[in-house]
Parts: C-alpha cells; structure tokens; sequence
C-alpha cells in the first residue's frame, strides 16, 4: 500500500514517458501503479549484484544519465516535430493547382476588402494571415465568426472577399454566417483540411490545407495544421504582392513606426546638418582654422570647399591625428596639403539608410551630401543616423 510519502514521490509527467506505453505512463503519474521499493530493481534500469538501487552507483554517474535521458527525449521531440511541419509545409507546395490562382483572382478583382475569419486556433492563423495582406498592399481585416452573428456581419459588403478558415470545415460558427455573407454577395475563399467538407463545399474557391498528421503526438492540438494554413496565408499574400508591384516603399508606408518604418522612410535630407551647423572651410585656410573650425562644429570634420562651393576635400580628426604626428607646423601649412581629396558623397534625396551603407562599406564616420553640380549642401556622420533611429 502506498503510503503519502511515496505519493509525494511520484514521477513527473516528463520521467513517466519514459514508460512502454501512454496508458503506463499516465498511470505512474497518477499514481495507479506502484513504485519499485527502495533495494528493488527498476523495471527501466538493471540492478547491481549487492541489491543496491542504480542510483547508488559511481558518483555522478546515475545523475548525469538521469539529466541527459529527459533532454535527449525533448531534443527528439523538438525535432520530429519540426520534421512534421516541414514535411505538412513542403506537402502544399505539391498541391497547389488552379483553385489557388482563382483564389488570388477572386482578390484582385476584389473592389473591397479581405475578410478573413477563424475561430479557436485557426482564429489566431486568421488574425496573422489578415495583418499580412493589410501590411503588404491588400486591404484586409479579421472578423470574428461569433460577434459577426451579433452586429459585426455588418462589416462585410458584396464588394469584400471572405477568406474563411477551418481545419475541420465544420466549425458551428463559420457555417452560421457563411449563409448570410454570400447572400450579401461577397465572394467567399475556404482554407480547409478537408476537401468533403461543408465550408468547403459552400466555397467559391477552396484552398486545400490538409495534412497527413498533427506533430502532437495525442494527435488532438493543432500544431502541423495551424503551420500549413499560416504558410498557406503567407503564400496568398506574397503572390499578391508581387501581381500588385507592390515595392519597398509602399511598404514602409504602411510601416511608419518602429525602426523599419525609419529605415525605409528616412532620408538624407531628413537627417543631414545645413546652414551655420556645417563645417566648412575653403582650400586656401590653414590648418589652424580648419581645426578650430572642426572644434566649433563638432563633427570630427570639415568640409574643404573651392570658391563656388563645389567639395574639394575632407579634413577628419584621423588627418589630424596623422599630421600632428609628422610634426607639421599647425599655422603655416594650407589645409588643402592635408585634406583627403576626392571624399564620398552622397545625395541628399537617397534614403538614410544608404549612407549608412557607404560608411561601412568605407569605414568612414562622416559622408558629405552634394547636389548634381557637386556643391556641398550639408553633411551627417554616425551619431546623426544614431538619434535619427536608423541604426
């Protein structure tokens, strides 16, 4: 007879799998079978010649064994169920026909909106799936199948496509309102496993999105099939994308927050220094007044310029750096025997993020900006692309 010590001694769930079978398993874990007594050999292990436990072998050996089987087992796990999503993804690719093209067709020539919906696990997969397109030029929304019966229906119009999910096809709350929105006379798209089934049946297109098993291994949670018909949505939306030209600028449109927003939409302009903040000296200055003129900009550089403003050069801390160890007469020496001639340039309608190129490329901290006659108009350097947020 068990006692409480021993019940409290119980497995975890994670060492019972270790067992022959489920059934054995959820059985030592609740307690319906009993545990080897102390001295007694274990029906997973081999007991030594003495009657000793395993346990009480060579000092850390049991321990170490006892700590690896549990993470090998979920390494295992981990990776059959990777295994099983991809073979569900790359399943699709093998499946796609004609109903996928008349599902994009449907989109395009739609003069509304994608509305997608889902409910459970499959509500979630639509939610991600309507962001997608909204994000990457087709407007689209989630409606959620239950409040769509009580008020949002209203949301739908005869100009709209429904995309409509369900690994079953028999979701109760999607077939309530299917009626109701064809009548309305919007188009409706089926994401389904089931070919047979009514959602698919009431579609005018169906998008296969079945799958040959769950990577759950009760074969009950949604893992494998949630994955296919995400993938599924992500492959809708791109195909539309590129039929619509849709482009990285129309993208960052609809993307204005976060620092993606910044680097696709922050130009040079929105960033360079101009006017009194420039540095700038001409050709003929000395190299006192260029360094004073650095000094007062902060920069870590001065523009060279010829007598029109066109760039003639760059003077950097690091030329400076580099004259001061030749010894060089700091008030007699022009300037334009130490500037760098020839710098990198930028215009200042690229984005903001292409400088931020030309530097690495370069290994350079400042970039002037010009314009076609090669004038200067202004200049940034990191620190400028730093408080701007585009790196």
């Amino acid at each position: 007879m068990r006692t409480e010590d021993s019940a409290r001694a119980a497995p975890t769930l994670a060492q019972a799998t270790g067992a022959t079978s489920r059934r054995a398993a959820i059985a030592v874990y609740c307690g319906a079978m009993e545990l080897p007594a102390a001295g007694k050999p274990s029906s997973a292990g081999t007991s030594s010649a003495a009657g000793k436990s395993p346990v009480a072998g060579t000092a850390g050996g049991a321990s170490a064994q006892s700590v690896a089987a549990p993470t090998q087992r979920a390494l295992d796990s981990a990776r059959r169920v990777l295994d099983i999503e991809a073979a569900a993804v790359a399943a699709l690719a093998a499946r796609l026909d004609d109903s996928f093209a008349r599902a994009v067709d449907l989109i395009l020539a739609c003069s509304g909106r994608a509305v997608v919906s889902g409910i459970g696990k499959s509500g979630h997969v639509a939610t991600k799936i309507a962001s997608t397109l909204a994000s990457t030029g087709t407007p689209a929304f989630f409606v959620h199948p239950a409040e769509a019966s009580h008020g949002d229906l209203g949301m739908i119009t005869e100009h709209d496509v429904m995309i409509a999910l369900s690994n079953s096809g028999e979701s109760a709350e999607l077939l309530a309102i299917v009626p109701l929105v064809k009548r309305r006379g919007a188009k409706l798209i089926a994401m389904t496993g089931n070919p047979r089934s009514t959602l698919a049946r009431e579609a005018d297109v169906h998008l296969d999105a079945g799958v040959a098993e769950e990577a759950c291994p009760l074969g009950l949670a949604p893992t494998a099939s949630t994955t296919a018909a995400l993938a599924l949505g992500d492959a809708l939306a791109v195909a539309l994308l590129e039929l619509r030209g849709f482009s990285a600028e129309d993208f960052a449109r609809s993307h204005p927050g976060g620092t993606l927003g910044r680097r696709l939409l922050t130009h040079v302009s929105d960033v360079m220094r101009v006017g009194d903040a420039l540095p700038t000296v001409t050709r003929d200055a000395s190299m006192s007044q260029a360094i004073l003129e650095m000094s007062r900009k902060g920069m870590g550089m001065t523009a060279v310029l010829e007598s029109d403003r066109r760039v003639a050069g760059i003077f950097t801390d690091g030329d400076l750096r580099r004259a001061m160890e030749k010894a060089i007469d700091l008030r007699a020496t022009p300037i334009e025997q130490l500037m760098s001639p020839n710098p990198r340039t930028i215009r200042a309608e690229r984005l903001a993020v292409e400088a931020v190129r030309l530097m690495e490329a370069h290994r350079i901290s400042q970039v002037l900006v010009v314009d076609d006659a090669q004038r200067l108009i202004g200049a940034l350097n990191t620190h400028d692309l730093f408080r701007a947020g585009v790196v």
